[in-house]
């Protein structure tokens, strides 16, 4: 592990408290820049850590200049890819600030998104936060607002499950029961109560399982409806289309032997690994011929 650390006292005396903000890049070099510039700017923001999993596109060179010029920026550089649950973890803990905001490479927040949504978080505590999502065309991301997985639609209906929610109007602040790993902001005690993001995810479905344990520990989950966020997606996962398909179902699974399966009869349980890994195939088929 290589590490770029500069000394930077904390200042957590704003009213609310100071925020972390972790990113954990994958060739990332495309958005990172922007990313990081952004969050420098950030209201609120007193800490900046970067989680590398072994990017070779010049990430590492990106992040490190930032660094350079910015005392709130410490850099962490990881030899291989542990995934991004264990990212997630390590930049959290080099970090002191009461709040943390989880944000993905391609994110690019505006100046007030994170002390909008700290207020949010204060006004609604305990919460895990996420926000309005949308793309370079303005399209919202259905993922901003997200149920469950339903195994038992799963199986009638295989590829048809839909886990978005639509929004509601004129809620400011939308309880769910997940959100997108994209953007969450929760408050760091809560975070090291819930025992962080699941390691046994390398990537995919990890937000689905903390929003999950959140509820069940009596952590409300919502939407920030009146925060918008440009997410510029899957950057990071065109490099490597079959490692990102293969993650994600393998994922999936582990969600479901995790919270499902118990409760699940043998011949379903064996009906949802069949359609998962079937659905795998078809989605490894369809990148290939891509």
């Amino acid at each position: 592990m290589r590490r770029l650390e500069r000394n930077c006292s904390v200042n957590s005396s704003a009213e609310g408290g100071g925020i972390a903000a972790v990113v954990v890049t994958h060739q990332s070099a495309s958005t990172i820049d922007a990313c990081l510039t952004r969050l420098r700017a950030a209201q609120g923001v007193v800490q900046i850590r970067v989680v590398d999993n072994a990017s070779d596109d010049g990430t590492l060179e990106l992040v490190q200049r930032h660094a350079a010029r910015d005392p709130r920026v410490h850099f962490i550089g990881n030899p291989d890819n542990p995934g991004f649950s264990v990212g997630c973890n390590q930049g959290a803990a080099d970090s002191s600030a009461p709040w943390l905001a989880f944000v993905n490479p391609d994110l690019m927040v505006e100046a007030d998104t994170l002390l909008r949504l700290r207020a949010h978080a204060q006004a609604h505590a305990p919460v895990l936060l996420g926000v309005e999502l949308v793309d370079e065309e303005g399209q919202s991301d259905a993922a901003a607002r997200r149920r469950d997985p339903d195994f038992g639609a799963m199986l009638r209906a295989p590829g048809r499950g839909q886990l978005g929610v639509p929004r509601e109007a004129g809620q400011r602040v939308q309880e769910v029961e997940a959100v997108s790993g994209a953007l969450m902001f929760i408050a760091r005690e809560r975070f090291n109560a819930l025992g962080g993001f699941d390691t046994g995810y390398r990537l995919h479905a990890e937000d689905l399982d903390l929003c999950r344990r959140a509820r069940v520990a009596g952590t409300r989950v919502a939407v920030a409806n009146d925060v918008c966020v440009l997410h510029i997606r899957g950057v990071s996962s065109r490099s490597r289309p079959l490692f990102v398909e293969w993650h994600k179902h393998r994922g999936l699974w582990r969600y479901f032997r995790k919270f499902e399966a118990s409760h699940r009869a043998l011949p379903t349980r064996i009906g949802v690994w069949g359609v998962i890994w079937a659905h795998f195939v078809m989605a490894a088929t369809v990148r290939l011929l891509r």
